[in-house]
């Protein structure tokens, strides 16, 4: 009795509260403790998936899209065929371009995907949007005619961050070169008979 009475008396020495009115207080700070910190999650709850019924799940924005895939090198490309990579199909990786060069933006698809912030670039030659820091479609080529000096160093700092974080899969052509026309082809081998025949000649 004689601790209770000594703790008492400091409580209402201390605080000027009795003590009913310090106990009452200190009850609901606790209860507004326990509230807030329920409103809360640890570091490592933080980055553990909820589950169902002990079975980690994902919510669908994580697992729409395929796992993205190393890039493959396309090489030379017309603006129409880039136009095949926006994004639309799911197995072709995203690609855009700067300045004539193409690169695999798969692994942010959040932001140059469908629906996207940047989604407006991808499949696309962009470097005239990204310099005027434009979402005008008009200013999706690589026509560069007419802009500033500041304009253009925007452009180069977009490049050097693609560069740097993204691979380079091609590059742009006014149109494909990859093997010869028929016509070059029929016209080599008539040479050839030609000659033949003139050497049977001389023979």
């Amino acid at each position: 009795m004689g601790f209770y009475a000594a703790l008492m008396d400091a409580i209402h020495a201390y605080t000027g509260l009795s003590p009913a009115a310090f106990f009452t207080i200190l009850a609901l700070s606790v209860m507004v403790y326990k509230t807030v910190c329920g409103m809360f999650v640890g570091p490592d709850e933080f980055n553990t998936p909820p589950t169902v019924n002990g079975v980690g799940v994902l919510p669908p924005s994580l697992t729409d899209h395929p796992p993205v895939s190393d890039p493959v090198q396309l090489g030379d490309v017309t603006e129409e065929e880039l136009r095949a990579y926006n994004g639309s199909d799911p197995s072709k990786p995203l690609l855009m371009a700067i300045q004539g060069q193409i690169y695999d933006v798969s692994r942010s698809r959040m932001f140059y995907g469908p629906g996207g912030p940047y989604g407006i670039f991808a499949g696309r030659e962009a470097a005239r949007a990204l310099a005027l820091l434009s979402f005008d479609p008009r200013d999706l080529t690589a026509d560069l005619e007419g802009l500033g000096a500041s304009e253009l160093e925007v452009l180069q700092d977009w490049e050097d961050k693609f560069v740097e974080k993204y691979a380079k899969v091609g590059q742009i052509v006014s149109k494909r070169n990859d093997q010869q026309s028929v016509a070059d082809i029929g016209g080599g081998k008539a040479v050839e008979e030609s000659e033949e025949l003139e050497a049977k000649k001389e023979l």
